[in-house]
């Protein structure tokens, strides 16, 4: 007796989109000095990944190729910098497969402040992205002991690290990626907020306040907000009691005044009303999208390696919390690729293929430390002693739609949440797996010495008969005592209790990442991370090579082009389902509910935006981020489409025809242009709202 099995139709039967295929051909395919193409196709750029992430097995190298091999082809998507260096040492030897990574903290002083450009410009020089905190420096105007002057403060020296950042071009054909957190108590945060209201200032940066518990109960008192900076000792004898406070900082610096706790002695510079630097944050973040909210005691408190860092920094998109020196590596699962019969009457997620794809790319990242090739020594031992990589997923908004739920609705918070908890799942059992196989992460090895902040933090530290001065497994801290392992104890007590005796081979696991040009490229323009869908026929700014401004590429949406291909050829807009939305119709609150889904699972952060329409009250807007500290996130950002302040990376062409650009000629005279308009200029075709933004911020010829 014979049997068939009837096809099913799946979501990887969609052809590549030419623009997905133009963007992988100048992103990620690896060519030669005289850009010759050395890979031929998609499948020999996975092929080449594939072989660099195997040969670490060693003998097995072989068996895990096979593996390694299959993930990619089934939705694992290693970050850009994995794509394009991994298994490329013979055509650009010096490059990092790491995407993100943040400075060591700098100090306060002339030659600290010099030395982070310096590592800094290695760092993005090999093709890695930068975190830093500003706030430890001294406020504008603060006097200078050894030069006996007043400081221009940290503005200015992150207008330093902007001018090198900009000149020193990334490894892999892209600019550098900088992330700038300041603190929300330090004297110049006003400053901080809106600086990037003048024109071509700091846009090599990504600007994000540190905001703290206690700022937003302020806010909820409408109470006097204190502006401090750490008393310098020379200042000890001018500064009544009445003018200082004790606040936590990551530097001590010599000399400074430290209490019982811990804490340091600033002097209070000014007082302000609490609900007052609110508005002033919000109405930024409403016309400009920036600063954005890092609610960083959050951060630390669900941090894995509560008891052995402090993080005050991210990553430039802000799903990496890191601490000093530390780096991480990305990837990405494209959730449009476990999605069976999309669109019929019983459209499916196949959840045994994403498990198997979860556990195999667990191992291909773990595998990426070994060849990482960071620049600073630092750095390569900080990875090495954590090992910690950022997996997540991308494509969300395309996969809901197929699976015809929308985005926000309570079925899609459900199934964020099971896509959510099924990765770490899968990934923390892999990282039991590989801990017996290979050796957990060192400093899960190392003894660690309980402090009294560790028993404060950690009340059950106490009641498990712990006291200061003992020594303890940096595994039982790891597994035990953070609060994000024991969320996975309530679904998997045995795995945890396992992590807790043999370790775990890396410390953090999981991340979601914005995935712009690997969601457009081999995500075939998937939803990028966890977002809904942007529009589903739009314009991406890009930047290429040999262009005096970015290029605009007309792309349709993933699940646009599944629609044509599976239902309805001739598809346009208007002909698609209710289910088919995009950004701007889901409300401020549904995105924040989609990301707590998600966070509940993730143990970093999420880069994770809530779009709101240009005409969106301000009104409504001015306490989002109030929900999103409610909803226990770690950080929130916001966008809101404001073309006199600048464009975004992601227009719709309707944005684009309700704009108008004026030009000045060097006659005097002004031309208006609509946005979507084509000027030639300087003997080369622009986009009108292109090369207005080009002239503007300076950046035009230079990219």
């Amino acid at each position: 007796m014979s049997t068939s099995a009837k096809a099913v139709k799946t979501s990887n039967e969609v052809p590549l989109q030419a623009p997905s295929r133009d963007i992988w051909d100048s992103k990620y395919r690896l060519k030669d000095r005289h850009q010759r193409p050395v890979d031929k196709d998609v499948r020999a750029t996975y092929e080449r990944v594939a072989r660099a992430l195997a040969a670490v097995e060693g003998d097995k190298a072989e068996e895990w190729l096979v593996k390694f091999r299959w993930a990619l082809e089934n939705g694992a998507i290693p970050a850009g910098r994995i794509l394009s260096n991994a298994g490329a040492e013979d055509h650009k030897p010096a490059v990092s497969l790491i995407n993100c990574t943040v400075s060591r903290s700098i100090r306060d002083s002339m030659h600290n402040i010099l030395d982070s450009v310096v590592d800094a410009g290695m760092t993005l020089k090999a093709g890695c992205g930068i975190g830093y905190e500003f706030s430890t420096l001294r406020h504008k105007g603060a006097f200078v002991f050894g030069a006996g002057a007043g400081t221009n403060g940290p503005l200015a020296f992150m207008d330093v690290h902007d001018k090198m950042c900009f000149t020193v071009a990334s490894a892999g054909g892209r600019r550098g990626a900088q992330m700038a957190t300041f603190d929300v108590g330090h004297p110049d945060v006003k400053e901080f907020i809106e600086a990037k209201r003048e024109p071509g200032r700091l846009r090599q940066f990504n600007l994000s306040l540190l905001i703290t518990d206690e700022f937003i109960e302020a806010v909820k008192q409408d109470a006097d907000w204190h502006l401090a900076f750490p008393l310098h000792p020379g200042e000890k004898d001018d500064v009544k009691p009445e003018q200082l406070i004790y606040r936590d900082w990551p530097v001590i610096e010599e000399g400074y005044s430290v209490d019982d706790e811990g804490r340091v002695a600033c002097r209070i510079v000014s007082t302000i009303r609490a609900r007052e630097l609110w508005d002033t944050i919000m109405s930024s973040t409403y016309d400009f999208a920036e600063p954005g909210f890092i609610l960083i005691d959050q951060v630390n408190r669900m941090n894995n390696n509560w008891f052995c860092e402090e993080i005050r920094a991210t990553n430039p998109c802000g799903e990496q919390p890191l601490p000093p020196e530390g780096a991480c590596l990305l990837g990405s699962i494209n959730l449009t690729r476990f999605v069976i019969e999309p669109f019929s009457d019983n459209p499916r997620f196949d959840w045994e293929r994403y498990r198997k794809v979860v556990a195999i790319f667990t191992r291909m990242l773990d595998n990426v430390v070994e060849i990482a090739g960071l620049p600073l020594p630092g750095q390569q031992r900080e990875i090495e002693a954590k090992r910690r990589h950022g997996m997540g997923f991308l494509g969300l908004g395309s996969t809901l739609t197929m699976l015809k739920l929308h985005y926000g609705s309570e079925e899609s918070l459900a199934f964020t949440d099971e896509v959510s908890k099924t990765l770490a799942i899968e990934g923390w059992k892999v990282a039991l797996e590989l801990s017996k196989e290979k050796g957990m992460a060192p400093i899960l090895a190392e003894e660690i010495e309980i402090t009294p902040k560790m028993m404060r933090e950690r009340p059950k530290l106490a009641k498990d008969g712990y006291e200061i001065g003992d020594k303890v497994p940096g595994r039982i801290l790891h597994a035990r005592y953070s609060h994000y392992m024991q969320k996975i104890a309530e679904v998997e007590p045995e795995l945890v209790a396992a992590l807790a005796e043999h370790g775990a081979r890396f410390t953090h696991h999981s991340s979601i990442a914005p995935t712009g040009t690997i969601s457009l490229s081999l995500g075939n323009n998937a939803s990028n991370g966890i977002e809904p869908t942007f529009s589903h026929r739009y314009y991406r700014n890009i930047i290429q090579a040999g262009k005096k401004t970015k290029e605009q590429v007309e792309v349709a949406s993933f699940e646009l082009a599944a629609y044509r291909h599976f239902v309805a050829p001739e598809a346009v807009e208007s002909d698609l389902p209710d289910y088919f939305i995009t950004a701007d119709a889901v409300t401020p609150q549904q995105h924040v509910a989609v990301q707590a889904a998600a966070q509940a699972w993730v143990d970093s952060a999420i880069s994770k935006t809530v779009n709101v329409p240009t005409d969106f009250p301000y009104e409504a807007f001015k306490d989002l981020y109030l929900d999103a500290y409610a909803s226990k996130l770690k950080g929130c950002t916001t966008f809101r489409f404001n073309p006199e302040a600048f464009q975004g990376v992601l227009v719709r062409e309707d944005d684009l025809k309700n704009t108008t650009y004026v030009f000045e000629l060097e006659s005097g005279e002004t031309l208006e242009l609509k946005g979507n308009e084509k000027v030639i200029y300087d003997g080369e075709e622009h986009n009108a709202a292109n090369l207005y933004d080009g002239l503007k911020e300076g950046t035009y010829g230079k990219w």
